[in-house]
């Protein structure tokens, strides 16, 4: 079971289906990884194509397999359901990372765009402790040019 650090680098999204027919949408995501929810910044009047740009962190521990995205359209009132992915982690936790990659966004079993995000996935006791101490000392920093 995988614990540790993910980080998820909310990108962008393109193609959105615009559910504001007489101005642009204002969207936002709601990033779920098990009982852990966070919602980004609302991309105000960026409408099918915006941009983010956020990072989010989240404490991973027991059995986790995938993150959830859910993108709303913020309106006055209650906000409009746009799409969602569902990213599986299984090749995170053994790659480490993920660039930035598009997942299709689907909403009533349909195509509605694609959101770009990059994922790390830091194992527990492997932080940034450990990277200090191992560029500490050794045969390279002791060398001497003769």
């Amino acid at each position: 079971m995988p614990q540790g650090t993910l980080e998820v680098l909310l990108v962008s999204a393109k193609g959105l289906e615009n559910s504001d027919f007489l101005n642009n949408m204002d969207p936002y995501v709601i990033i779920t990884c098990r009982t852990q929810e966070q919602k980004s910044s609302v991309a105000s009047g960026q409408g099918s194509e915006p941009e983010w740009n956020e990072t989010f962190v989240f404490n991973l521990t027991g059995d986790i397999s995938e993150l959830t995205l859910k993108i709303l359209d913020s309106d006055i009132g209650t906000d409009d359901f746009v799409g969602e992915a569902t990213i599986p982690l299984d090749a995170l936790f053994t790659e480490g990372s993920i660039p930035p990659t598009a997942y299709n966004v689907i909403k009533d079993e349909e195509y509605k765009g694609e959101i770009k995000l990059g994922l790390t996935f830091t194992p527990e006791g492997c932080g940034s402790e450990y990277a200090e101490e191992e560029n500490v000392g050794g045969w390279r920093e002791s060398r001497r040019d003769f």
